[in-house]
C-alpha cells in the first residue's frame, strides 16, 4: 500500500530545501529589484505563462494590496493589444523557469524597445529572460517535487516566496500600515478586524442635557432605541449616561429627577479612530452594549456591539 504520509513528506521537505538554497542565494539583484520598482512612476506589470502566470497573478494582487500598485499582463494577450497597457513609466517583472517561454518574446521586446525596466525571474542565468533583462533574479538549481523534474512544484513555491520577499520589502520601506492596508482590502476578515469605529458608529446618538427632565429623557431613550442616553454639560461634553440600570435604581420618584440625578458618571467612551475590535473588547469585558464615540469629550456617535457583529468583528 502507497505511504502517502511520506510521499507528502517527501514533497514538503524538497520544496523546503529549495527555499534555504533561494534565502542563502539573495544578493545584491535582489536590493536593485527592490530599488527599480521603488523609482518606477507607473506601475509593476507582472507576466508569466502558464504556472508562472498563475504565480504572477498572485504576485500582482499582493504588490496591488500593499501599496505597490500593480497588475498582471497575460503574455498572449499582450502580442495582441495588450501591450499598450505597458508604459514607458512602468517596471516589468516576468517570470519564467526556463527563460526561454516563447509567449514572453513579444513583451520582453517591447520593455528593451521603449527602455521599460525588466526584471526577469528564470532559473537558467544564460537563458534569453535574464540576459535581455535589466536585473536578473536566479532561482536555484533545486530539486522539483515530483521527482521526475517535469513538474513544477519547487520552483513554483520558490517563485511565489521570492515575489513575497519582493512585496514586503517594498511594503516595509514604504512604512505600509495596517490602516493602509484596510484602504486596499475593505472585504474580508482581515478588513473587518481593521474597520475603526468611525466606520461603523451612528451619528445620530441620543443625548440630553444635564437639566433635562426624566420624562425627556425617557422620551430620547424611547426614539433612538439603544437602551441608553448620554448626558451633556452646557458645554457639549459628555459627563455620563442613563441607562435601563440607572432607570431601575432610581425607579422611585424617577420621574421627579433630572438627568444629572440619574446618571452613572464618567463612562467609558472611546475615539473615532480607534479600531472598532478594540471596541468590541471593550464592552466584552465591561458587559456592556454600547460606547459613545467623543472627541475632546464631546460625543460625535455611539457604537452598539450589534454593529460589531454585523461587520463580522468576532
Amino acid at each position: 500500500m502507497a505511504d502517502y504520509i511520506e510521499t507528502a513528506r517527501r514533497v514538503i521537505d524538497t520544496e523546503a530545501d529549495g527555499l534555504a538554497q533561494l534565502s542563502a542565494g539573495l544578493g545584491p539583484d535582489f536590493s536593485r529589484a527592490v530599488e527599480v520598482i521603488l523609482a518606477a512612476r507607473g506601475r509593476v506589470i507582472v507576466s508569466g505563462m502558464g504556472k508562472s502566470g498563475h504565480i504572477g497573478r498572485k504576485l500582482a494582487a499582493t504588490l496591488a494590496s500593499t501599496g505597490t500598485p500593480a497588475q498582471f499582463v497575460h503574455p498572449a494577450e499582450a502580442s495582441h493589444g495588450d501591450l499598450g497597457m505597458v508604459t514607458r513609466d512602468d517596471v516589468a517583472v516576468v517570470l519564467s523557469n526556463s527563460g526561454e517561454t516563447p509567449e514572453l518574446a513579444d513583451l520582453i521586446a517591447h520593455t528593451r524597445r521603449f527602455s521599460i525596466p525588466l526584471i526577469g525571474v528564470a532559473a537558467r542565468r544564460d537563458s534569453t529572460l535574464l540576459r535581455q533583462s535589466d536585473v536578473a533574479l536566479v532561482l536555484p538549481a533545486a530539486t522539483e517535487a515530483c521527482g521526475t523534474g517535469i513538474v513544477p512544484t519547487t520552483s513554483t513555491t520558490m517563485t511565489l516566496a521570492l515575489g513575497d520577499a519582493l512585496a514586503i520589502a517594498l511594503m516595509e520601506h514604504r512604512e505600509f500600515t495596517p490602516e493602509h492596508f484596510r484602504t486596499f482590502h475593505p472585504g474580508g476578515k482581515l478588513g473587518s478586524r481593521l474597520a475603526k469605529v468611525g466606520d461603523l458608529m451612528h451619528p445620530d446618538e441620543p443625548l440630553v442635557d444635564e437639566n433635562a427632565a426624566m420624562t425627556d429623557t425617557l422620551l430620547v431613550m424611547s426614539q433612538k432605541g439603544y437602551g441608553v442616553t448620554g448626558v451633556t454639560d452646557a458645554g457639549g461634553r459628555l459627563t455620563g449616561i442613563i441607562t435601563d440600570g440607572d432607570l431601575r435604581r432610581h425607579m422611585d420618584g424617577l420621574l421627579n429627577h433630572s438627568a444629572a440625578e440619574v446618571m452613572t458618571r464618567n463612562p467609558r467612551t472611546i475615539e473615532p479612530d480607534a479600531l472598532a475590535e478594540a471596541a468590541l473588547a471593550e464592552m466584552q469585558s465591561r458587559m456592556i452594549t454600547s460606547l459613545f464615540v467623543v472627541e475632546d469629550g464631546r460625543p460625535i456617535g455611539i457604537l452598539h456591539i450589534h454593529d460589531c457583529l454585523r461587520a463580522g468583528i468576532v
